[in-house]
């Protein structure tokens, strides 16, 4: 792999590989190989010159993520409780002003992403900046693709302990802004053995 360019920025980078892997016959989706190394490995490698610091959230397999020599914190909240559960304990041991959300099986991320979340979350002074691609009926969120403020520990907490588990429902209650972005293969899910086959560098 090449190197990305460096961008600058003062924020926690988190990746989230806490997820079951049912649509990928139950296995670890982020140990799958994908061009001959890990799948996280290629998140990794596009995110960490966006960041300052680099946490995984993994539920299993815990040594295989410590390999790549970040921190590895799994879920505080039983049961596989999805990408907030994760967001919550990247929050928790967040030691910047800000944490940027990445699922672990999206190898072609934006190499600007950080930047342009940061730019619209500075203009707009909001609580999280989400990334959306498409327009009209074609639009479509990512919201596990955010910047979000580390002070929102709290808030997410409370919703937590309610029971709340949607994200775009945690949203709703917060200053969000969205930001759009061009390519939309750029945020592509590899979700089941087929994609993986399909879309892995040949």
């Amino acid at each position: 792999m090449s190197n990305p360019e460096p961008s600058a920025s003062g924020v926690t980078g988190l990746v989230l590989a806490g997820g079951r892997g049912t649509r990928m016959g139950n296995v670890d989706k982020g140990l799958q190989d994908f061009g001959g190394q890990p799948m996280v490995a290629h998140v990794l490698h596009r995110l960490m010159p966006q960041v300052s610091a680099l946490l995984i959230n993994a539920n299993q397999n815990f040594a295989a993520y410590a390999a790549f020599a970040h921190p590895v914190w799994p879920d505080a909240i039983g049961g596989f409780a999805g990408p907030l559960a994760g967001l919550h304990i990247g929050l928790t041991h967040c030691l910047t002003p800000w944490i940027v959300t990445v699922p672990c099986d999206t190898p072609f991320l934006p190499l600007d992403l950080v930047q342009r979340l940061q730019h619209a979350q500075q203009q707009n002074d909001f609580d999280i900046a989400v990334a959306v691609t498409g327009e009209g009926a074609a639009r479509q969120p990512h919201p596990v693709f955010c910047l979000a403020r580390a002070t929102l520990l709290p808030h997410l907490s409370a919703y937590l302990a309610k029971g709340g588990r949607k994200v775009d429902a945690w949203y709703r209650s917060l200053r969000v802004v969205e930001v759009g972005f061009e390519n939309e293969a750029a945020f592509r899910n590899i979700n089941t053995p087929e994609e993986l086959h399909a879309w892995s560098p040949k």
